[in-house]
């Protein structure tokens, strides 16, 4: 399949993860890389839709204070995690930290960023408590981020 993820075994992973999910060398000086930040074990737990709103609307703001190589951080359709892409070469630990840092910011938010009609597409479908329940849950597991197969 032309898409990394369907090549995936979703019955082999164990969630929570990050693993590289696909690199682009744009240029000989340019690289961007996809990373696959698993939440939940695929087919068995999901993240509800205000939870993976508000965790995307508030680190996606606060992991920039962090790197200015952050590209982007979307959902999954599937609702079990987000993809985090990042320009530039960073060892996996290393954006492994960067993760961890932007989820405690996650924890200490007073709010989530953006969750007005001016700025959000759906600003009804928000909750802080929740998003910073499933960084708490995220951040607890770090020792396991690194093993993807079950």
């Amino acid at each position: 399949m032309n898409t990394e993820s369907f090549n995936l075994d979703h019955r082999a992973v164990a969630a929570p993860y990050v693993r590289i999910a696909d690199t682009k060398r744009l240029s000989d000086t340019v690289v961007v890389k996809k990373y696959d930040v698993r939440f939940c074990q695929p087919n068995v737990d999901h993240l509800e839709s205000d939870v993976m709103h508000s965790l995307e609307h508030t680190f996606s703001e606060a992991v920039r204070n962090h790197s200015d190589d952050v590209i982007d951080f979307s959902p999954m359709g599937c609702q079990t995690g987000f993809y985090f892409i990042l320009a530039g070469e960073h060892p996996l630990e290393d954006v492994r930290d960067l993760i961890a840092a932007g989820m405690q910011d996650v924890v200490d938010a007073t709010e989530v960023p953006a969750s007005n009609i001016q700025q959000c597409g759906w600003a009804a479908n928000h909750t802080l408590s929740g998003a910073q329940d499933a960084a708490r849950t995220f951040l607890a597991r770090r020792d396991e981020w690194s093993q993807v197969m079950a």
